[in-house]
């Protein structure tokens, strides 16, 4: 019987790329489920104070501490990260992915791209680059990113966790208890485990 556990990212947070390193470690069967953490935040009322509270420098320090410590490549953020790196395009992305099941890998190849290798997602081909690095057809990935349904797969993602509780990325969300940031991802285990029967 599986945990129940969805593990909500966004590929604008670097937190994100850290725990979607070590998760399937920890909670292998958990649900990975893209969402548009901009959108949420605005529906939130909160968009422009989380945009101008972040300190870059701080946590550049914070997570290059982190991937030192994990063996994980040295983190190298795209220069228009964190403000203009939002993009809904790899969310899509993700959310095809899903279908053909390769999201886990077309997640990691993103996250890699944004943070180890400093390319922003906000371009396209950066996003197809990932997408091939991945095992998926560019084109099919460049043409799925305009379907309806997998617009409205990634709304619905969003919507689905902001009724959840859902205020920051990652997230992990069993049942009503909410885990956010890469740093609780012990608690979402510690919690889990005391879900099974």
């Amino acid at each position: 019987m599986g945990t129940g556990a969805t593990f909500y990212f966004d590929f604008n947070s670097p937190y994100a790329y850290l725990a979607a390193e070590r998760i399937d470690g920890l909670l292998p069967d958990a649900e990975w489920k893209p969402i548009a953490f901009a959108i949420l935040l605005n529906q939130l009322g909160v968009l422009e104070k989380r945009i101008t509270g972040t300190d870059r420098d701080a946590v550049a320090r914070e997570v290059s501490e982190r991937v030192s410590r994990r063996g994980l490549p040295p983190f190298v953020p795209p220069d228009v990260w964190p403000i203009r790196s939002w993009s809904l395009v790899p969310l899509r992305a993700a959310v095809f992915a899903e279908e053909i099941g390769r999201q886990r890998e077309f997640a990691r190849a993103a996250f890699h791209t944004a943070f180890a290798r400093g390319r922003s997602l906000a371009e396209l081909g950066n996003v197809l680059d990932s997408a091939r690095a991945a095992g998926l057809d560019p084109d099919e990935v460049e043409a799925a990113i305009q379907r309806p349904e997998v617009k409205d797969r990634l709304k619905a993602n969003t919507d689905e966790a902001l009724a959840r509780g859902v205020t920051g990325i990652p997230t992990v969300v069993l049942g009503d208890e909410v885990f956010w940031g890469d740093d609780r991802l012990e608690e979402a285990v510690a919690a889990a485990g005391a879900r099974r029967p």
